[in-house]
Protein backbone atom coordinates (compact mmCIF):
# COMPACT_ATOMS: atom_id res chain seq x y z
CA UNK A 1 0.00 0.00 0.00
CA UNK A 2 1.18 3.41 -0.62
CA UNK A 3 2.05 5.93 1.79
CA UNK A 4 -0.38 8.13 0.63
CA UNK A 5 -4.06 7.51 -0.98
CA UNK A 6 -6.95 9.96 -1.73
CA UNK A 7 -10.40 9.14 -1.18
CA UNK A 8 -13.27 11.19 -2.80
CA UNK A 9 -12.89 13.91 -0.45
CA UNK A 10 -9.59 13.39 1.98
CA UNK A 11 -6.04 11.99 1.99
CA UNK A 12 -4.85 9.23 4.42
CA UNK A 13 -1.16 9.84 4.57
CA UNK A 14 1.93 9.21 6.52
CA UNK A 15 2.66 11.64 9.49
CA UNK A 16 5.33 14.58 8.78
CA UNK A 17 6.43 17.25 11.46
CA UNK A 18 4.19 19.73 10.61
CA UNK A 19 1.38 17.74 11.69
CA UNK A 20 2.68 17.18 15.00
CA UNK A 21 0.98 21.10 16.08
CA UNK A 22 -2.48 20.33 14.84
CA UNK A 23 -2.11 16.65 16.41
CA UNK A 24 -1.19 18.62 19.83
CA UNK A 25 -4.30 20.94 19.63
CA UNK A 26 -6.79 18.36 18.98
CA UNK A 27 -5.80 15.92 21.55
CA UNK A 28 -5.63 18.86 23.85
CA UNK A 29 -9.62 19.52 22.97
CA UNK A 30 -11.52 18.45 26.10
CA UNK A 31 -14.62 17.65 23.69
CA UNK A 32 -12.47 15.85 21.23
CA UNK A 33 -10.85 13.65 24.16
CA UNK A 34 -14.55 13.28 25.81
CA UNK A 35 -13.93 9.16 25.85
CA UNK A 36 -10.59 9.18 26.87
CA UNK A 37 -9.75 9.28 30.35
CA UNK A 38 -7.64 12.54 30.09
CA UNK A 39 -6.52 15.11 27.33
CA UNK A 40 -2.77 14.86 26.24
CA UNK A 41 0.22 17.22 26.92
CA UNK A 42 2.30 18.19 23.96
CA UNK A 43 5.00 15.53 24.75
CA UNK A 44 1.98 12.91 24.87
CA UNK A 45 1.01 13.82 21.70
CA UNK A 46 4.46 13.64 20.34
CA UNK A 47 5.14 10.35 22.03
CA UNK A 48 1.73 9.06 20.10
CA UNK A 49 3.07 10.12 16.93
CA UNK A 50 6.42 8.20 16.99
CA UNK A 51 4.23 4.95 18.31
CA UNK A 52 2.10 5.16 15.37
CA UNK A 53 5.39 5.61 12.89
CA UNK A 54 7.01 2.64 14.64
CA UNK A 55 3.71 0.83 13.85
CA UNK A 56 4.04 1.49 10.47
CA UNK A 57 7.45 0.57 10.32
CA UNK A 58 6.75 -3.09 12.20
CA UNK A 59 3.74 -3.90 10.51
CA UNK A 60 3.78 -2.04 7.18
CA UNK A 61 0.22 0.03 8.42
CA UNK A 62 -0.67 1.81 10.70
CA UNK A 63 -3.16 5.23 11.91
CA UNK A 64 -2.75 7.43 8.54
CA UNK A 65 -2.81 11.13 8.97
CA UNK A 66 -6.07 12.42 7.19
CA UNK A 67 -5.91 15.46 5.27
CA UNK A 68 -9.03 17.49 4.34
CA UNK A 69 -8.73 20.68 1.62
CA UNK A 70 -4.97 20.58 2.69
CA UNK A 71 -5.59 20.62 6.58
CA UNK A 72 -4.87 18.15 8.92
CA UNK A 73 -7.82 16.81 10.52
CA UNK A 74 -7.06 13.69 12.61
CA UNK A 75 -6.33 10.36 11.76
CA UNK A 76 -7.89 6.66 10.72
CA UNK A 77 -6.53 3.91 10.46
CA UNK A 78 -5.06 0.22 11.68
CA UNK A 79 -3.45 -0.62 15.35
CA UNK A 80 -2.01 -3.94 16.67
CA UNK A 81 -3.16 -3.73 20.56
CA UNK A 82 -0.48 -4.07 23.05
CA UNK A 83 -2.91 -4.94 25.96
CA UNK A 84 -5.09 -7.78 27.25
CA UNK A 85 -8.34 -7.89 25.94
CA UNK A 86 -11.27 -11.31 25.42
CA UNK A 87 -10.08 -10.77 21.47
CA UNK A 88 -6.62 -11.66 22.12
CA UNK A 89 -3.83 -10.60 19.67
CA UNK A 90 -5.55 -8.46 17.07
CA UNK A 91 -5.79 -5.48 15.18
CA UNK A 92 -8.32 -2.31 15.81
CA UNK A 93 -9.38 0.42 13.60
CA UNK A 94 -9.70 4.03 14.90
CA UNK A 95 -9.74 7.63 14.41
CA UNK A 96 -9.38 10.82 15.95
CA UNK A 97 -10.59 13.83 13.88
CA UNK A 98 -10.99 17.19 15.04
CA UNK A 99 -14.23 18.70 15.99
CA UNK A 100 -13.91 20.78 12.91
CA UNK A 101 -14.75 17.94 10.81
CA UNK A 102 -17.36 16.29 12.69
CA UNK A 103 -20.19 15.54 10.96
CA UNK A 104 -19.49 15.44 7.57
CA UNK A 105 -19.04 11.41 6.85
CA UNK A 106 -15.05 12.02 7.08
CA UNK A 107 -14.81 8.80 9.54
CA UNK A 108 -16.94 6.95 8.05
CA UNK A 109 -15.30 7.71 4.55
CA UNK A 110 -11.66 7.36 5.74
CA UNK A 111 -12.73 4.16 8.14
CA UNK A 112 -13.76 2.23 4.51
CA UNK A 113 -10.78 2.72 2.82
CA UNK A 114 -8.73 1.39 5.57
CA UNK A 115 -11.00 -1.66 5.74
CA UNK A 116 -10.17 -2.20 2.02
CA UNK A 117 -6.85 -2.01 2.69
CA UNK A 118 -6.81 -4.11 5.71
CA UNK A 119 -7.93 -7.10 3.69
CA UNK A 120 -7.11 -6.50 0.39
CA UNK A 121 -3.23 -5.01 0.94
CA UNK A 122 -2.57 -6.78 4.16
CA UNK A 123 -4.53 -10.11 4.44
CA UNK A 124 -6.02 -9.69 7.27
CA UNK A 125 -9.27 -11.80 8.11
CA UNK A 126 -10.97 -10.12 10.97
CA UNK A 127 -10.67 -6.54 12.58
CA UNK A 128 -11.70 -5.21 15.69
CA UNK A 129 -13.16 -2.17 16.86
CA UNK A 130 -14.27 -0.79 20.31
CA UNK A 131 -14.97 2.79 22.25
CA UNK A 132 -16.74 3.17 25.20
CA UNK A 133 -20.25 2.60 26.30
CA UNK A 134 -20.99 6.07 25.64
CA UNK A 135 -19.57 7.06 22.41
CA UNK A 136 -22.17 6.73 19.95
CA UNK A 137 -20.99 8.68 17.55
CA UNK A 138 -17.83 6.69 17.35
CA UNK A 139 -20.09 3.51 17.49
CA UNK A 140 -22.13 4.86 14.76
CA UNK A 141 -19.36 4.89 12.07
CA UNK A 142 -18.72 1.20 13.07
CA UNK A 143 -21.79 0.49 12.20
CA UNK A 144 -21.96 2.35 8.88
CA UNK A 145 -18.55 0.64 8.09
CA UNK A 146 -20.44 -2.61 8.17
CA UNK A 147 -19.00 -3.81 11.74
CA UNK A 148 -21.13 -6.12 13.88
CA UNK A 149 -21.80 -5.84 17.73
CA UNK A 150 -19.69 -8.65 19.66
CA UNK A 151 -21.42 -8.01 23.35
CA UNK A 152 -19.61 -11.47 24.24
CA UNK A 153 -15.94 -9.56 23.81
CA UNK A 154 -16.92 -5.97 25.89
CA UNK A 155 -14.10 -5.87 28.53
CA UNK A 156 -13.14 -3.08 30.74
CA UNK A 157 -9.82 -1.23 29.71
CA UNK A 158 -6.95 -2.33 31.56
CA UNK A 159 -5.54 0.52 30.90
CA UNK A 160 -8.05 2.82 32.63
CA UNK A 161 -9.26 1.53 36.09
CA UNK A 162 -11.39 3.60 37.91
CA UNK A 163 -12.20 5.18 34.95
CA UNK A 164 -16.23 6.14 34.08
CA UNK A 165 -15.45 4.81 30.60
CA UNK A 166 -13.49 2.07 31.01
CA UNK A 167 -16.38 0.07 30.12
CA UNK A 168 -15.39 -1.05 26.04
CA UNK A 169 -18.25 -2.23 23.79
CA UNK A 170 -16.70 -4.34 20.46
CA UNK A 171 -17.57 -4.29 16.91
CA UNK A 172 -15.86 -7.06 14.62
CA UNK A 173 -15.56 -7.21 10.96
CA UNK A 174 -14.28 -9.84 8.85
CA UNK A 175 -13.29 -9.99 5.39
CA UNK A 176 -15.38 -10.91 2.49
CA UNK A 177 -13.00 -13.66 1.66
CA UNK A 178 -13.30 -15.15 5.05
Amino acid sequence: MPDSFKKERLILRRWTDDDRAPFAELNADPEVMRYFPNVMTKQESDAMVDRIEQGFEQNGFGLWAVEIDGRFAGFTGLNRTSFETPMGRHVEIGWRFAAWAWGHGYASEAAARVLTAAFEDFGLSEVYSFTTETNVKSESVMKRIGMARRADLDFDHPNAPGWWGAKHIVYQVQSPKS
